[in-house]
């Protein structure tokens, strides 16, 4: 149990530490990989070549070292020890000096413990097998060494060069090199790829939000192609589509207009009676019917989008609202202006659909906009009797009515908050019914930017 919450946790922890987006990802792949290759070859390198390598520059400095002690050991007399220092300086490279009579005292913080000092003192200690003390602190480009001898202390003086291999450089800026070059390709290569698969997706959400897109051009992988080739197709079947619903419902509407209007012209001859007002009352029903019916079958129609300022769109409509409803708007925005890209007499449509229904059942409406985020959320609250939590998304179905909760004498066909969604939602947002503050009903609409 503990085990399993750990790994969620650890699970959690890395998608969050995971780039979001393909390019990050794909270059994850590839990078991974090389850097994992990177990690070995150092670590073969650094195990067995630069190792290797140290130990016999350590080995050469200390053989030298012992060879120069030899040569003491073998020389008639003290006299003899500047033409043996001469040679080390000239052959070796190792400056050398005698300091008679010196006792070495060892200090362990003159060293720093480095691969190249552990090496070398182990050669010291191997080859000349005598007390002695390295000093890689005191100087930058030399290292001290004193070794102990019976009649003193050898000071040598050796480069640092002599201990490293110019490998190690060239392999380090090898790697380092080809792999920034390897990054800057697939970078590259990658954004190449990617680039379609973008404009697809901006193809696709321009399409949701209901504003012209055309074809999208094929181009990229194969996948990309397939993919651009199904939105294309898809794009064209949901437009015709959309156009024959259009264009059937107009027929049909005319065609039910034709005998009504004759039924009206009869009915208008008949005498006044009952039965004949209750006729014109079902004739009228059936031509607003008739009209709802089209309004959300058409939907926005062949309207194009254009830039809106969507703080004057709802002063028009509420100041319509006023004049046509008895309740008290108080409206609210955020900014003098929103510019917004929408289709302006549909959202008109919808803002005043909704307005309508809450003026139908309520005293007081309060409508407020503003940004949130990169959308726009509009809400409608009123202090209406309000709709039931389980009722509220069937009242979105289309003459749909909720008798029970709602007045059934103060008209509507049922179809204002069908036309209201489909609207809003073919801008590529959503309505959803929340409990408002005031009592009532909350209508929250919110339209991506």
């Amino acid at each position: 149990m503990i085990r399993g919450r750990a790994m969620e946790r650890t699970s959690v922890v890395l998608k969050r530490m995971l780039p979001r987006s393909l390019l990050g990802r794909s270059l994850l792949i590839i990078v991974t990989p090389l850097i994992l290759l990177q990690v070995v070859s150092t670590w073969v390198f650094y195990d067995s070549h630069w190792e290797t390598v140290t130990r016999r520059l350590s080995g050469s400095i200390a053989g030298d070292i012992a060879a120069v002690i030899k040569l003491m050991e073998a020389a008639s007399g003290p006299e003899e020890y500047p033409r043996i220092f001469a040679i080390a300086e000239e052959t070796m490279q190792l400056e050398m000096t005698l300091r008679p009579g010196r006792i070495l005292r060892l200090n362990p913080l003159l060293m720093r413990e480095t691969l190249v000092d552990r090496k070398l003192a182990t050669a010291l200690a191997d080859i000349v097998q005598r007390p002695f003390l390295i000093d890689t602190r005191s100087l930058e480009k030399y290292i001290e060494i004193q070794v102990q001898l019976p009649d003193g202390v050898l000071h040598v003086v050796a480069p640092r060069r002599r201990l490293f291999s110019s490998t190690t450089y060239v392999f380090i800026l090898w790697m380092v090199g080809t792999s920034l070059v390897l990054f800057a390709v697939a970078t590259v290569f990658m954004r190449n790829q990617i680039r379609p698969l973008r404009r697809l997706a901006r193809a696709v959400d321009d399409f949701g939000k209901g504003r012209e897109t055309g074809d999208f051009r094929l181009e990229g992988a194969t996948e990309v192609r397939r993919a651009a080739a199904a939105f294309n197709l898809m794009r064209y079947r949901v437009t015709r589509q959309i156009i024959q619903r259009t264009e059937m419902l107009a027929g049909v509407s005319h065609d039910l207009r034709t005998p009504l209007t004759r039924m009206k012209l009869l009915l208008a001859m008949l005498p006044e009676s009952q039965e004949v007002a209750d006729l014109k009352a079902d004739v009228a029903e059936m031509e607003k019917m008739i009209g709802g019916y089209l309004a959300f079958a058409r939907g926005e129609g062949t309207e194009q989008p254009v830039e809106t300022d969507l703080t004057m769109l709802l002063k028009d409509v509420v100041g319509s609202a006023l004049r046509e409803g008895t309740a008290t708007i108080d409206l609210h925005t955020e900014e003098d202006s929103m510019p917004v890209l929408l289709r302006p007499a549909a959202f008109k449509r919808c803002i005043g659909n909704l307005i309508a229904n809450a003026q139908r059942y309520a005293r007081t409406v309060s409508i407020r906009a503003g940004h949130r985020g990169e959308a726009i959320e509009i809400t409608i609250d009123d202090d209406g009797p309000g709709i039931p939590p389980e009722q509220r998304e069937e009242v979105f179905k289309p003459f749909h009515r909720i008798d029970r909760s709602r007045n059934p004498e103060t008209g509507g066909i049922g179809l204002g908050l069908t036309i209201a969604r489909d609207v809003i939602r073919s801008h590529g947002g959503d309505l959803v019914l929340t409990d408002s503050p005031s009592g009532g009903l909350r209508a929250r609409l919110r339209l991506p930017i």
